[in-house]
This record gives C-alpha cells, sequence and structure tokens, in this order.
C-alpha cells in the first residue's frame, strides 16, 4: 500500500501492467485522465485449498480512484509511511474489492461468477446465523469443479451495507422478533444499500465484454450487472448452509425475491 510515497514503485507496476486505469467501459485508461474510474492491481498469485486441491488463484485487488485520491494526496505530505495520519487514511478510506480467479478466467467463454458481499461474520467467523460462508466455499468448489471462474469478493457490504457494529446490533434485534430486513429500518438505515456496479466494471474489464454465468439466487445481482453492460447468460441458484439457526433468515430473504426453494 506504500506504493503511492514511493513513486517509482507505482510507476513499475503500471511498465509491468500489474497496475491499470479502467473507465465504466472497463477499458484501460491513463491514470490521470478524467475518465479514470477504478484503479486495479495484478494478477497476484494467491495459493489456497479448494476440496482438499491445491491451486493457485489469480487475485486482482480493485478500488475506486476517488478513494485512492485522497491517499496519494496525503502521500504527498510525506516522505516515507511512518506518518501515523497518513497510515490511518489508508485504513480508513481504502475499501478495496477483489476478485479471486481460477487460472485462464479472461480467456474463458462464458465463465461462473459468484459475487459476494463481505460478511466477516459468517465468512471468517464461521456464524451460522446466515449462509455467507457456505455459499463462499460453494462458489470456490463450483469453480474447481468447471475448471473455471471466479469470485468477485465486495469488502464494503457487511450486512448489506450496514457495516459490522450496526450489524451486531440487528442481531441482538432479530433475536427480540423482528426479521433481518425489519432490524436494518429500526436502526433508520436501509434494507439493503449494496451496489454492484464495480462488480460490472471490473468484469467488463477482465472478460473484455464477453458473457457471465452468475451463480448467486439475488436478482438484484443481476439487474446491477446487465444495467451497467456486464452480460449475463444464466443465472445458477447456489443453495448451501441452511441450517436451524439461519431457517427464519434465509426465509426472509426468500419473502425479498430471492430465489429459493419453498421447500427450505
Amino acid at each position: 500500500m506504500f506504493s503511492y510515497v514511493d513513486k517509482t514503485i507505482r510507476e513499475n507496476l503500471e511498465k509491468a501492467h500489474l497496475l491499470v486505469a479502467i473507465d465504466e467501459s472497463g477499458n484501460e485508461v491513463p491514470s490521470d485522465s478524467k475518465g479514470a474510474l477504478m484503479s486495479v492491481l495484478g494478477p497476484v498469485p494467491l495459493p489456497r485449498k479448494i476440496q482438499d486441491q491445491q491451486v493457485t488463484l489469480e487475485w486482482y485487488p480493485f478500488v475506486r480512484k476517488t478513494e485512492l485520491g485522497h491517499v496519494l494526496a496525503a502521500a504527498h505530505q510525506v516522505e516515507d509511511g511512518n506518518s501515523e495520519e497518513f497510515r490511518n487514511l489508508l485504513q480508513t478510506h481504502m475499501s478495496i474489492n477483489s476478485v479471486f480467479a481460477l487460472p485462464g478466467f479472461r480467456e474463458a467463454e462464458d465463465p461462473l461468477v459468484r459475487i459476494h458481499s463481505c460478511c466477516l461474520t459468517g465468512d471468517i467467523f464461521g456464524s451460522q446465523r446466515c449462509d455467507c460462508g457456505p455459499q463462499l466455499e460453494g462458489a470456490f468448489e463450483k469453480m474447481l469443479e468447471e475448471g473455471n471462474g471466479a469470485v468477485v469478493y465486495m469488502s464494503g457490504h457487511e450486512g448489506r451495507g450496514i457495516g459490522l457494529w450496526a450489524k451486531a446490533i440487528t442481531y441482538l434485534l432479530q433475536d427480540s422478533g423482528q426479521d433481518t430486513y425489519q432490524a436494518n429500518v429500526a436502526l433508520g438505515l436501509p434494507e439493503d444499500s449494496r451496489d454492484f456496479s464495480d462488480a460490472a466494471f471490473v468484469l467488463k474489464y477482465l472478460l473484455k465484454g464477453k458473457p457471465v454465468r452468475l451463480l448467486s439466487n439475488n436478482p438484484t445481482k443481476r439487474e446491477h450487472l446487465e444495467k451497467y453492460q456486464q452480460k449475463v447468460s444464466q443465472v445458477v441458484p447456489l443453495v448451501a448452509g441452511v441450517s436451524e439457526h439461519n431457517l427464519r433468515y434465509i426465509r426472509s430473504k426468500r419473502s425479498k425475491g430471492h430465489m429459493l426453494p419453498s421447500d427450505l
């Protein structure tokens, strides 16, 4: 992250085509151009195991240029990364999303793609109050079975966009009888404030306009992708991790239009 203090690091990354700027159409543009929307880094090799099989994913972190602008402005005011103010800025203003792709994803025809909203409680803590963790692992497993695909991981989507602290409070409200959507509204927050447009932009860049098969039960994700001209050839359901602890939560999602079976 301190490549923005030493400008030669950034220049070398750009020269190696490991750091690019893209516009809303997914086209590469000069990083200082008015149309530059996002910066995309990578691929960064990321070894991991999926179903006990060793694979090396291609990781593409991406971030809005407006957020990087705050960091660049601060970088011009310090000589190194030892400024506490600079470090705080990096931690609070950089909402970095990611694409985790199997090798060959960019050349694949009609690849499987999961757009996954960050869920620290489910993805990392293993909570069974939702189905997010099993859905994430299930997506990687389906990708491996097919031999291609990617997960687009949206980091700012905790609690459908309300953040971890508010999400923890909504859990207590749910325990008092409210469903997951009612709990958000009770805090004066939207039922769902997520925006999947950045996923569309980065997919258009990586796939050069090729369609995807969207691994999702949420029709809003398809709507957002197609609104921003990322083609979706098919929606593939992903039901995973249903348990006694999240059955009410999943039924609430079905009531909001998620494509889930009636015999949960």
